[in-house]
C-alpha cells in the first residue's frame, strides 16, 4: 500500500461532505415524524393484533436493516425474527406459518429476491408488509400495507450508496418498535427478562439473596457480649461488621471495623471489654433478601454506609453485604 499525502483542503472538503450526510439523513427522519399517517396506525394494530410473529426480511444494506428491526422487535417484548430473502427462496420459507406478518424492507421495492416470494407468502396465507421509498413498485402493488420513507435521493455524493434511505427506515422501525413496546406494556423488568447478560439485566433480576451467596457469611453477636468478641466474629468471617441482636435473635444494631476505630480515638482504655451495645449504630439500615440488589446499592449509597444487614420479617439477621460484594455481583 501507498502512503497518501495528507492534503488539507481536500481533509476539510471531505468534512464538510460528511456534515451534509447528518444533515441530509436527520432531514429526512424529521420529515418521517410529520408524515407518519393512517398506514403507519394499520401497520401497528397488525402486528399488534397479529397471533403469529413478525418476520423481517431484505437484500443488502436493506437486509442489514431488517437484521437490526428484527432485533429490536425481540429485545422489546414482540416477537420477530430475520429471513434472508435469497435463503427464503430456498427453504427458509417454511418457518412462515398463515398467522405470520412478513415486513419487507426494500428502498426500490423492486427486490428480485422479494418479488419472487409473494407467490408462497400469499398461498401460506400470511401478511406481507413493505417499508419502502416507491409506491409505484412492483412490490408496492403486491403489498397489504406499504409505508413509505418519503426518500427521494441518497445522501452519498453520487446519489447511489443507500445511506438516507437505509437511515429513513431504520428510524421507522425503531418507531414502530418502541410504539409496540409501549402497546405491550413493556416494563423494565420485562427489558432485563429479555437481557439477563446484560448491566440491566443484572440491576433488575439480581436480588439480595443472589448476593448473599457470594460469601454466605451471617455474622452476629448478642448485644451484651465485648468488643473483642465481635472483633473475633469479624475476623472468622471476613465482613469488617458483626450483626448485634438481643436475646430473641432479633437485630438491634451493627458494629463495624470503623466503629471500633472511632471508639479507640475516644481513649478508652478498657475498649475491648466493653460491651458492643456501647459502641453499636443502634436501629441500622436493614434489607430484605428479596430485594433487588441494586436496592441495597441505592440504600448503602444514600447513607453513606459499606455494610448492610439482611433481615427477615420478623428482623432476624440472615447474613450482611458490604460494597465488595456487590461490586463482585457487577450490580453498579
Amino acid at each position: 500500500m501507498t502512503n497518501k499525502e495528507v492534503d488539507l483542503k481536500k481533509i476539510e472538503g471531505a468534512l464538510n461532505q460528511a456534515r451534509k450526510v447528518l444533515l441530509n439523513e436527520a432531514a429526512a427522519v424529521k420529515d418521517l415524524a410529520d408524515k407518519i399517517n393512517g398506514n403507519f396506525t394499520d401497520l401497528i394494530s397488525g402486528i399488534y393484533s397479529s397471533e403469529g410473529r413478525t418476520l423481517l426480511t431484505g437484500v443488502g444494506k436493506s437486509g442489514l436493516i431488517a437484521r437490526k428491526i428484527a432485533a429490536t422487535f425481540s429485545s422489546t417484548g414482540t416477537p420477530a425474527y430475520f429471513v434472508h430473502a435469497g435463503e427464503a427462496l430456498h427453504g427458509d420459507l417454511g418457518m412462515v406459518t398463515g398467522q405470520d406478518i412478513m415486513l419487507a424492507i426494500s428502498n426500490s421495492g423492486e427486490t428480485d429476491e422479494i418479488i419472487n416470494l409473494i407467490p408462497s407468502i400469499k398461498r401460506i396465507g400470511a401478511k406481507f408488509y413493505l417499508i419502502t421509498s416507491n409506491l409505484d413498485s412492483t412490490l408496492a402493488n403486491q403489498a397489504d400495507l406499504v409505508i413509505s420513507t418519503g426518500v427521494t435521493g441518497e445522501a452519498c455524493h453520487l446519489d447511489l450508496a443507500p445511506t438516507t434511505s437505509t437511515t429513513a427506515s431504520l428510524a421507522l422501525g425503531d418507531a414502530l418498535a418502541v410504539s409496540l413496546a409501549n402497546l405491550n406494556g413493556l416494563t423494565e423488568e420485562d427489558f432485563a427478562l429479555y437481557h439477563p447478560g446484560g448491566s440491566l439485566g443484572r440491576k433488575l433480576l439480581t436480588t439480595v439473596a443472589d448476593v448473599l451467596k457470594i460469601r454466605d457469611q451471617n455474622p452476629k453477636i448478642k448485644a451484651e457480649a465485648t468488643v473483642q468478641q465481635a472483633l473475633f466474629t469479624m475476623t472468622e468471617t471476613r465482613m469488617g461488621s458483626t450483626a448485634v441482636i438481643d436475646q430473641a435473635g432479633i437485630l438491634v444494631g451493627i458494629i463495624t471495623d470503623g466503629d471500633i476505630r472511632r471508639a479507640v480515638k475516644s481513649k478508652n482504655k478498657d475498649l475491648l471489654n466493653s460491651r458492643v451495645s456501647e459502641i453499636m449504630t443502634a436501629a441500622p439500615e436493614t434489607i430484605r433478601e428479596e430485594k433487588l440488589a441494586a436496592e441495597a446499592l441505592k440504600l448503602m449509597e444514600q447513607k453513606e454506609i459499606n455494610h448492610l444487614p439482611i433481615v427477615d420479617a420478623k428482623g432476624r439477621p440472615l447474613g450482611m453485604v458490604n460494597f465488595q460484594d456487590l461490586l463482585r455481583a457487577k450490580v453498579w
